[in-house]
């Protein structure tokens, strides 16, 4: 049977037909679903990670006892993971093991823009990139088969536009493999300096014994149409050129996209007249097709950063640009903010008002840099906000030490915020830390995570204590605030900044878009009372706008009944009691 799929979708399906037995994955967009979708499946065990690290470690652990695994990031996860990356290239598997990468061209959801064939390339790893939904299941599949005949695990990389976009997908039986018996084998499994000296020459031979199952391989192959133009590509980038070109064009796609075809690729060089690479991000193919001194065009043509597109395609190679339609007028700015009562804002609002130097984090919370809040100083990775504020304030002393703060979600803080903060501890500067605990991994779609209770499925689950782990970490000031109470929450915040010592501050509030939160009423502003000083805007609320009431009248604050919560943030900013509950209006 046929189904339309998301090819995140479609890897959890050829996961399941393949025989996996276990994933661990921790949640990051564009690869979230794969692990959703695979946990949907009952006979296969899924989890929800601490973070990337620990994903792949426990993968390898279920490669080596003996049955399928996998492990699914987005592609700054795999920084976290590289670590158990590079040395399972050394030890290979029992079983196969797939990991599943997926990178973020145009950075619709990430920090930075980095290009996942790099890691391949240096851990000496297969890499399979899939270009539509049907072959996320195919090379699902396969990837197993060849990571147990080549012994080594398979990194499958997707990107945002494979990931989210949907194609029809042949579904097949589940097929699981008998066990593999686990044999002690320290020269195989023990990455000591003595056994790994022998791994190297080994992980080389098996490097080219990949490159030559590649130039026969069915994962590359040479579409022959018009020979004029001849394009290299692989991925979403095949489809944009597909797209563009037609039959206009011969290509030659690639699904394995390290090790390369050195023959297959001369091959199809000399059957064209004007070769292109078409790629997205760096030029990995391009470097490599020059290096067998082969004359190409490509990152001349197309650019190092974000996405590539048919129309662009189309623009450069064939010259032809795109209609387009221009509006009489400009599309209002739409940026992306924090949802109406999120649990977050009033603590922003707070941390601005006392104008705090604010070491971020990587979560939804990050939106708090926008305007009007403006409060945020940095944003590098998972983590670095307890450690930066650590490092921030040993080089700048007493003074920064009572006017910074790091802020961190509660799923970060269990990724890979706990070791800054025992560094903070340990090495002792005087840092406060805001923990903001929504009870939920909000930015990717509201995983669960060890503070909540759940695991990936629901069910009830161990249930790890912010207090007891802060205090366990050398920390013994930690308090809990509820930030819809901006005077409490401001009162703990000036008291912690001014002790000689490390604290943390809890802000507790789950997240407004829970199913289970209760919500009070939607609140109304009293046009008599409202003196329109827009103090109430200063949080940046969708609820809250301006308007006037009346033609030519002076705009008056307002509050949309279908966005407000109830939450009361903006009645403490307001000073003329304009601000109650709307009239006849009940609490869920």
């Amino acid at each position: 049977m046929k189904k339309l799929m998301l090819g995140n979708e479609a890897v959890a399906r050829g996961l399941y037909e393949a025989g996996c037995c276990l994933a661990s994955s921790y949640p990051g967009t564009p690869s979230t679903e794969i692990t959703e979708a695979a946990a949907k499946y009952d006979d296969l065990y899924c989890e929800w990670a601490p973070n990337e690290k620990v994903a792949m470690e426990v993968a390898l652990g279920a490669s080596i006892g003996g049955r399928r695994s996998f492990c699914a990031m987005k592609h700054v996860g795999l920084n976290v993971a590289a670590d158990p990356l590079f040395t399972a290239s050394y030890t290979g598997v029992n079983a196969g093991i797939l990991i599943a990468v997926a990178d973020d061209p145009g950075m619709h959801s990430s920090q930075n823009e980095q290009d996942s064939r790099h890691y391949a390339i240096a851990a000496k790893i297969p890499m399979l990139e899939p270009s539509d939904s049907a072959e996320c299941r195919d090379f699902a599949k396969l990837a197993y088969e060849l990571s147990e005949q080549f012994d080594t695990p398979v990194l499958l990389r997707l990107s945002t536009r494979v990931s989210h976009s949907q194609s029809l997908v042949e579904e097949g039986e589940r097929a699981v493999p008998e066990q593999k018996q686990y044999e002690k084998n320290a020269a195989k499994y023990v990455m000591m300096p003595a056994f790994a000296k022998r791994k190297h020459p080994a992980v080389e031979e098996r490097t080219r014994a990949l490159a030559a199952y590649a130039e026969a391989s069915p994962l590359n192959r040479m579409e022959l149409n018009d020979a004029r133009i001849g394009v290299i590509t692989s991925g979403a980038a095949y489809q944009y050129a597909r797209e563009a070109l037609g039959e206009g064009a011969s290509y030659l796609k690639l699904g394995m996209v390290h090790p390369l075809p050195a023959g297959l690729i001369a091959d199809f060089a000399a059957r064209v007249d004007t070769l292109y690479v078409i790629e997205e991000l760096d030029d990995v193919i391009e470097s490599f097709v020059r290096k067998l001194g082969i004359q190409c065009r490509g990152k001349e043509l197309f650019p190092l950063c974000g996405e590539l597109s048919p129309n662009l395609v189309a623009e450069k190679l064939l010259g032809q640009r795109p209609e387009t339609i221009s509006l009489e007028e400009a599309i209002p700015v739409r940026p992306p903010v924090m949802c109406a009562g999120c649990p977050h804002r009033g603590l922003f609002y707070i941390l601005a008002r006392n104008h705090c130097m604010v070491s971020g984090d990587i979560g939804c919370y990050t939106l708090g840099a926008g305007a009007p809040l403006n409060a945020m100083d940095t944003t590098i990775c998972m983590g670095a906000s307890i450690s930066g504020l650590h490092g921030f304030n040993k080089v700048c002393g007493p003074e920064s030490e009572r006017r910074s703060v790091a802020v961190i979600g509660d799923s970060t803080f269990m990724h890979s915020g706990m070791t800054g903060l025992a560094n903070v501890a340990y090495n002792g500067s005087n840092s406060t830390v805001i923990i903001l605990d929504n009870s939920i991994t909000g930015m990717t779609g509201h995983q669960q995570n060890p503070t909540t209770g759940y695991n990936i499925k629901g069910d009830p689950a161990c249930k790890i204590s912010l207090e007891k782990v802060c205090e366990a970490l050398g920390i013994r000031r930690v308090s809990v605030v509820d930030p819809y109470d901006l005077k409490a929450v401001e009162e703990r915040l000036k008291e912690e900044l001014a002790v000689e010592e490390p604290s943390v501050i809890i802000s507790r509030r789950p997240c407004a878009l829970l199913k289970h939160v209760k919500h009070g009423a939607p609140l109304s502003i009293d046009p008599e009372r409202c003196r329109s000083c827009r103090a109430c805007m200063k949080i940046g609320c969708p609820a809250i706008s301006m308007k006037a009431l009346a033609a030519g009248g002076t705009p008056k604050a307002v509050i949309d009944p279908t966005q407000c919560v109830g939450c009361g943030v903006c009645g403490q900013l307001c000073g003329f009691g304009a601000v109650g509950q709307q009239e006849g209006g009940k609490a869920e």
